[in-house]
Order: structure tokens, then sequence, then C-alpha cells
């Protein structure tokens, strides 16, 4: 019971949060910046000021879809960000730099994280049919089980590395912000605030996750001899 009380409330905050990050967004993309930069000059402007001239600013569909490809060095900015002067598209477009900033300094999370990808997509393509299979023959197989678990358990890795990726590089593109004279005053508080907001998805991501394993871990455990 106590289980699905901790799943049920993580389903919550992360509600909560995700409804809390798209209201910031909306909300700080109508604060526009005053040097009238898009989140496109902005990300190739982050780039050129750390010396990074291999990786290319493109646009993708969709909202909040942005992220930094390692594989390719492209920094993919969504529609809402790439031709938008605001303090939201200045966060989301620096902190993808970020990223970028990251790979080219061979941070250390991130290169952990790039190689665990393979391993990760391989997990997930087949997690969920094995737990399942584990789940019904836990008494009378118990070793398939114990197989999906360790395939799940490298999707809750891959989710707690990500955290201090996420994490540096919203600390990266804010030190940046600020000594470009990107953000200001007035207005730096409101990009930081969309960064964490940002960030607490990754967070309630992780512990759920991590409570999702916990769960499995708990059947095996208590499965009959």
């Amino acid at each position: 019971m106590l289980i699905w009380i901790v799943f049920i409330g993580i389903a919550i905050v992360s509600y909560i949060v995700q409804a809390r990050l798209k209201s910031k967004f909306e909300k700080y993309s109508e604060l526009p910046l005053s040097n009238g930069m898009t989140g496109r000059e902005v990300a190739e402007k982050m780039l050129r000021d750390n010396g990074i001239y291999d990786v290319t600013v493109t646009s993708t569909s969709g909202m909040l879809t942005d992220h930094y490809n390692p594989a390719n060095k492209t920094v993919n900015l969504s529609e809402g960000v790439y031709g938008t002067c605001s303090v939201a598209a200045a966060a989301v477009a620096a902190h993808e730099c970020g990223h970028a900033v990251q790979h080219a300094r061979a941070y250390g999370p991130l290169q952990m994280r790039s190689a665990l990808v393979p391993v990760v997509q391989f997990s997930s393509s087949i997690v969920s049919w094995v737990l399942l299979g584990g789940i019904l023959l836990v008494n009378s197989f118990p070793q398939l089980l114990l197989i999906g678990i360790c395939l799940f358990a490298m999707t809750t890795l891959f989710s707690l590395i990500t955290l201090p990726v996420e994490i540096d590089a919203s600390r990266r593109a804010l030190a940046w912000l600020s000594g470009a004279g990107i953000t200001n005053s007035f207005n730096h508080r409101q990009a930081s605030d969309a960064l964490r907001s940002a960030a607490y998805t990754y967070v309630v991501a992780a512990l759920g996750s991590l409570a999702t394993l916990i769960y499995y871990v708990m059947i095996y455990m208590n499965r009959r001899e």
C-alpha cells in the first residue's frame, strides 16, 4: 500500500511540475529581451563565446522539444525558442548550449550519460515485456524478473545521471547570460526561475524511476520460494 501511495504522490507532483513549467514558459515568453536577440542568436553567441564553432543551431518542431545532440553536434531549438526574442527563449537556448559546452569540455557525467544511451535504448525496447513475464512467472522462474530489474535499473541510472548534467548546464547558462549581458538585474531572476522549473521535471522523473525500481525489487524479494 505504501508504494502505491508513493506512486500516486509522484504522479500528482509530476503533473503539477509539468503544468508549472508550461505556465512559466508561456509567461516568460512574453518578456522580451532589451537587446532584441532571438533564441538562435543567443545560442550562436554563447557557442562563439565559449570557442565552439563546430556546433550547428537548428530549429525543431514542437513545444519544449529543445535538446542538444552530441552525435551530430547540433543545438536543436523548438519553434517557440528559435526565432523568439524573450527571457524564456534565451534561458532555454543558453541551457542547451550549456550541454554543448559540457561536450566540448568532456564533462564526466555527460560522457557517462552518452555511453549509457545505446544500453538504455536496448533495455527500454524489451524491459516492459521482460518485467511482465517476470511478474507472471515470479514463483516458477524468478530469474526472468531479476533480468527485468537489471534492465530497468539501467533506465533508473540514466535518470539519476541526468540530474547533475541538467543542473550543470543550467548553471553554465545562467552564469553566461549574466556575464554576457544577455539578462540584467530586471530579468535574470525570471531566467533562473524558468530553468529551475525545468530541472524539477528531471528530479521528479528520477524519483519516479527509482520508486518503480524499488517496487519491482519488492516483488522479487517477496516471492514465494
